[in-house]
């Protein structure tokens, strides 16, 4: 609560975590109902001080409005069983708002109270009450935030915007807690009018989990990713309300980013770097580096001096269009530590996987095969330009820190950096399998990809295919069966008597390396070319059909979870 990060005292590392989403899938919580209902109060004009709403204001808004009161009354007998057969926790802003919203609802003949730090020393007494239903309201203020267990709890009632999301997040876990009388918790969040401040994202990104859809896109269509057994029930004009609100947030221009970074200083006390910046405001690094890097806006907004722009358009646009669309622990590991050196190597003392990466990385970079005399002088070119090497580490530095999947080796007859269940560009694995030359990469654009070299042949697979970016010629059907058989189907022409097909059919006879590389869909949701997860070697199981081929391919390793939830999903139906 005092604003610092506790991460610090443990040298910023995190063991194991679990998201919301993933503990309600496994049923370690209880599943939700949350109504998102219509609030008459206006909040534009509230003043807003470092991060949040001026408690003070709020508190005069709201215990000044007896007609609200009713309206959370007529929520709560629309959207509850029984208005007096409930156990639930109401989140007030302050000690004033919490005991008028008791005395209101006991003047309505509900049985409720109220519980600040001024009369904690009931909080034993209170709480059993709240247990037994001699109360069924309680009405709270940052006092049951965490820290206390009332499985019994099945309902919430939000009366107050929550700036903070880890607060928010734990307000929502009292009600959480599995208890053999509740099928689920019922959620009622009063929202109205908001200032442009005011962050509805996080909110619903930490309920929906990770996706590949815009938070926007998922409000639009009501919600189709959420946890077993959960719903999102917005009213039409609190609908309204968050995809204005959203849309607002996410329309950054350029001049909104630097009168943003101008003001961070005046609502943290963080030292200002794009970690902070991103994480505090709640604008992933694709929204930032839509605009320009991010050493450029700090400058633009006075907080850095002029620098030169050497280099600058490429090193944004490898930022951009190829990390902020990977994840490879290893790979981002290895450019980070030549950055510590400013990019200054002797190509001598690197191995050949090394090289390797060195190479991915000139590509990733400059993008084009010719230029420099050698992959040396390319490398250390990328190092001349001393701000944007501060900005290349700023990046990979918070890039590594947000991988959340360990990644793993595969044996293969011959060298290369890849690792399985790392997520990589087109060009880095064609990189990565391609003929070690400085000179030349393959230009190959087609699903598949062979060096006859290696005896080996790629296969990129989408798992989403739409009419809007593919033609009908490559609507395959390609799924996980499960978690440790991938059913691919081949282009239209292959069958399994000759060709293609049949070098299939015999790819373990002749030694023939098959690798699959999967995403999602063909862009993410900022619109950048999505990269490929290395999910290993598949090994022929069964086929079947002729022109196309359907063929499962049997893995060595287990797909990893974060990629196996989609993959699985595309072949229901």
């Amino acid at each position: 609560m005092d604003g610092g990060d506790i991460l610090e005292d443990f040298d910023n590392k995190i063991a194991a975590e679990i998201r919301l989403p993933e503990a309600m899938n496994r049923k370690l919580l209880s599943p939700f109902q949350y109504f998102g209902i219509t609030d008459s109060i206006d909040l534009s004009n509230v003043k807003w001080v470092r991060g949040r709403y001026i408690a003070s204001e709020l508190t005069d808004i709201y215990t000044e409005s007896d007609s609200r009161v009713g309206e959370i009354i007529n929520a709560l007998d629309k959207y509850t069983k029984d208005i007096n057969d409930v156990r639930a926790l109401g989140y007030c802003v302050s000690m004033e708002h919490a005991k008028y919203m008791a005395e209101k609802f006991t003047l309505a003949n509900l049985k409720a109270d109220y519980l600040t730090s001024k009369n904690s020393k009931d909080r034993v007494l209170i709480r059993k009450k709240l247990e037994k239903k001699e109360i069924n309201y309680l009405f709270v203020v940052d006092i049951f935030n965490e820290g206390i267990d009332i499985p019994e709890i099945d309902t919430l009632l939000f009366l107050r915007p929550t700036e903070s999301l880890t607060i928010f997040l734990q307000q929502l876990g009292r009600g959480l807690r599995l208890y053999e009388e509740k099928d689920c918790l019922t959620v009622l969040d009063f929202v109205g009018n908001s200032r442009p401040e005011y962050n509805f994202e996080s909110k619903f990104r930490a309920l929906i989990g990770k996706t590949n859809t815009t938070v926007v896109k998922e409000v639009e269509d009501n919600f189709p990713h959420l946890p077993l057994g959960c719903s999102i029930i917005l009213e039409k004009k609190t609908k309204e309300t968050i995809l204005k609100n959203i849309t607002a947030a996410t329309s950054l221009n350029k001049n909104k980013l630097i009168q943003r970074i101008q003001q961070f200083q005046h609502d943290t006390n963080l030292p200002l770097t794009i970690g902070n910046f991103s994480k505090f405001y709640n604008i992933p690094l694709q929204s930032i580096y839509k605009r320009e890097s991010w050493k450029r806006l700090c400058q633009l907004a006075g907080k850095i001096n002029d620098f030169d722009s050497e280099n600058e358009k490429e090193i944004v646009s490898a930022i951009s269009n190829k990390w902020l669309s990977t994840n490879s622990f290893s790979y981002f590991s290895f450019i980070l530590k030549i950055a510590k050196i400013n990019f200054n190597i002797n190509i001598s003392e690197f191995n050949s996987n090394e090289k390797t990466m060195l190479l991915m990385l000139h590509y990733d970079v400059w993008q084009k095969e010719g230029g420099f005399d050698s992959l040396e002088k390319s490398i250390k070119t990328i190092g001349l330009n001393s701000i944007l090497v501060e900005e290349i580490k700023e990046v990979l530095e918070g890039l590594i820190e947000n991988i959340d999947f360990k990644e793993l080796p595969i044996k293969l007859p011959y060298e290369q950096p890849l690792k399985l269940h790392s997520r990589y560009t087109r060009d880095q694995i064609l990189t990565a399998f391609g003929k070690s030359s400085f000179e030349k990469k393959s230009s190959n654009r087609e699903g598949t990809a062979e060096n006859k070299d290696l005896n080996t042949e790629i296969l990129f697979i989408n798992l989403v295919k739409s009419e809007e970016n593919f033609s009908p010629t490559t609507m395959y059907d390609d799924y996980a069966v499960n978690e440790l058989l991938f059913h691919w189907q081949t282009q239209n022409q292959a069958r399994p008597d000759l060709g293609k097909g049949l070098s299939y059919i015999n790819h373990l006879k002749t030694n023939k390396r098959i690798l699959l590389f999967v995403r999602e869909k063909s862009k993410n949701e900022f619109g950048k070319s999505l990269g490929f997860v290395f999910i290993g070697e598949g090994k022929l199981k069964d086929h079947y059909g002729s022109k196309p081929m359907s063929i499962n391919w049997k893995l060595e390793e287990p797909m990893p979870h974060y990629l196996w939830k989609d993959a699985a999903k595309l072949s229901i139906g």
